[in-house]
């Protein structure tokens, strides 16, 4: 996952600009309609590597969409929380006429841009909701609780210590409903788990959460859940097993990481694109696009695991899986930041 709202590291923005413009009819202070036939020029404004996580989903997706020749595609990485709202104007200024990014951090500023571009759209990362007197910014999160959950039912299995660390970045709604959810999937199958709770205070710092997940592995801990990179190259090191978050890093570590939670962002972002260019854009909250009935979401293939998972917990999950996807079963969404027991 990914998101920095507290990151005033230096920025290395990568600003491309990209040639063409669509035509773009401004109404009722929307974004206008842009014809269907021309791909639509979008930016993302990221405020970390493209490789991060949580961004990487974004940009997998932007790439995708470029591919088909539905969109112009340009972004900036690593642009620090002070210079953020100067690369959305120049954005706007270049012509972009969907503006994505993550404004965890500049949640103002970010709508005080979007109300001097009415012609253009925004969908941003946020923890807080549409607001009616910005109709042209809309919010997302990777709202992933269903296939967290799923992969906690594996670690609940696999666990023989029945002590779990888990390695965040900060204790925020997406971070803390995604850890919830984990564990409340672990307690279905091991009520008696126990849990090492730790918050590193970065969206990016291997270093720091491998050294955080080595102090919980002395703590008695056998399986890492993975929500920042770095600690499963402690759990590689030390021998224990992980559980990763929003990728899926298996083949990095084969004999390590034994499911992910994965994020698709393709459902959230095909759903803004089409609504641009209807000239529909409104502001609304994106979340549901990652729940895992509108393809947002599952669980990594086992892969090398498939054997050693108990296979009446595999039964579990597909029967859990087709509940979530058909309505009759619903993962809890609990933003209470989780605590350690």
């Amino acid at each position: 996952m990914h998101r920095n709202p507290f990151n005033f590291g230096i920025s290395r923005r990568t600003l491309i600009k990209a040639a063409g413009a669509s035509a773009a009819v401004a109404a009722a202070g929307l974004p206008g309609r842009v014809l269907a036939a021309d791909p639509l020029k979008v930016a993302a404004i990221y405020t970390v590597p493209v490789e991060q996580q949580w961004v990487s989903r974004i940009h997998k997706a932007a790439n995708a969409a470029k591919e088909r020749g539905d969109i112009e595609y340009v972004y900036s990485e690593n642009t620090a929380n002070n210079d953020y709202e100067r690369v959305m104007r120049e954005y706007c200024e270049a012509g972009h006429k969907l503006i994505l990014g993550e404004v965890f951090g500049v949640e103002d500023a970010a709508r005080a841009v979007a109300k001097d571009y009415p012609d253009v759209a925004f969908l941003m990362g946020s923890s807080f909701k549409p607001d009616a007197a910005v109709p042209n910014f809309s919010v997302f999160d990777n709202y992933i609780q269903d296939a967290s959950y799923l992969s906690g039912l594996v670690a609940g299995a696999m666990t023989k210590s029945k002590n779990i660390g888990m390695v965040g970045g900060y204790p925020i709604p997406e971070v803390n409903r995604l850890m919830n959810a984990f564990m409340a999937g672990v307690k279905e199958v091991s009520p008696d788990a126990k849990f090492q709770i730790a918050f590193i205070g970065s969206w990016f710092d291997p270093p720091k959460a491998k050294e955080t997940a080595f102090a919980q592995i002395d703590g008695g801990a056998d399986l890492l859940y993975a929500e920042r990179f770095g600690v499963s190259d402690a759990a590689k090191e030390k021998n224990v097993l992980a559980i990763g978050n929003v990728i899926d890093t298996q083949a990095d570590y084969p004999e390590t990481v034994v499911a992910s939670a994965l994020w698709h962002f393709e459902p959230t972002l095909d759903k803004a694109i089409a609504e641009v260019k209807a000239g529909a854009f409104k502001a609304d909250d994106y979340g549901v696009y990652s729940f895992m009935k509108n393809g947002g979401c599952s669980l990594a293939p086992l892969g090398t695991f498939d054997s050693k998972v108990p296979d009446d917990v595999k039964a579990r999950i597909a029967e859990k899986e087709k509940a979530i996807k058909d309505g009759s079963f619903t993962v809890e969404i609990n933003d209470a930041e989780p605590k350690s027991s």
